[in-house]
């Protein structure tokens, strides 16, 4: 542990005024310090700000984005199934939704102060919409589990996060189905909403199901669980974000 910390130290030292500024947010938000600063540098660099290398890679947290939403609803998912053995998948389903909800990730953003830290383009204003600091969470979610593991990955996430800032009893309670919402809305408007399975990846449990929303034949959110009715959930969430 106290070589660890030392190694932590001597990095620290080795980053520039901006860079250790960054680490010790970090530190003081989540309780360590990065190994690799350049991969939460990426999570923080919003797609507004973005660019290309020379070998056609985009630099922004958009794949980060991607990576760490696989790993936050799998990190959930064991938790949630370890901490109600006598529960069955809808309710666990159901939970994981509301903990991984854009609206939940964002107020989540919101108190540790993450939106302070993603760098966008001042002159698009436009792009700081409200799920800035959610995509950034789950951004940070991904740095994390490439910087370690996913074992560290979890520990952080849990402890740091589900134990201290999310009260599961009053989630419990609270009702936040947005399929159910968005499909109640298309019958009072007299729209057609269809959730499109577009693929999925993977077997067994790792299999992953790819879900999009379109209202009328048009295309809108994309999400993606670990089954059908979780990706449907997070999609339909996405989906009401961009309506209203």
């Amino acid at each position: 542990m106290i070589k660890s910390k030392a190694l932590s130290l001597l990095r620290l030292l080795g980053y520039n005024k901006s860079d250790r500024a960054l680490a010790r947010s970090i530190k003081n938000i989540l309780g360590f310090y990065p190994r690799n600063i350049e991969l939460y540098k990426l999570a923080f660099t919003h797609k507004s700000l973005s660019s290309k290398t020379t070998s056609g890679y985009t630099i922004s947290n958009e794949r980060l984005e991607y990576l760490g939403d696989a790993i936050l609803s799998s990190v959930v998912a064991e938790f949630l199934f370890k901490k109600f053995p006598t529960k069955q998948e809808g309710f666990l389903t159901e939970m994981r939704s509301k903990i991984v909800s854009r609206s939940s990730l964002n107020k989540l953003s919101m108190k540790l102060g993450l939106e302070d830290l993603v760098h966008y383009s001042k002159t698009n204003e436009h792009c700081r919409f409200k799920s800035l600091g959610g995509n950034a969470f789950e951004a940070l979610t991904g740095a994390m589990f490439l910087d370690f593991d996913y074992d560290f990955a979890y520990k952080i996430i849990i402890n740091r996060i589900v134990k201290m800032h999310i009260d599961l009893d009053e989630l419990e309670k609270s009702e936040k189905n947005y399929k159910s919402k968005l499909l109640e809305w298309a019958q009072k408007e007299k729209r057609h909403v269809n959730f499109k399975q577009l693929t999925s990846k993977g077997t067994g449990y790792d299999r992953l199901y790819v879900i999009q929303v379109t209202i009328d034949e048009k295309d809108y959110a994309v999400a993606s669980d670990h089954s059908i009715k979780g990706a449907e959930q997070l999609a339909a969430e996405k989906t009401w974000q961009m309506i209203f």
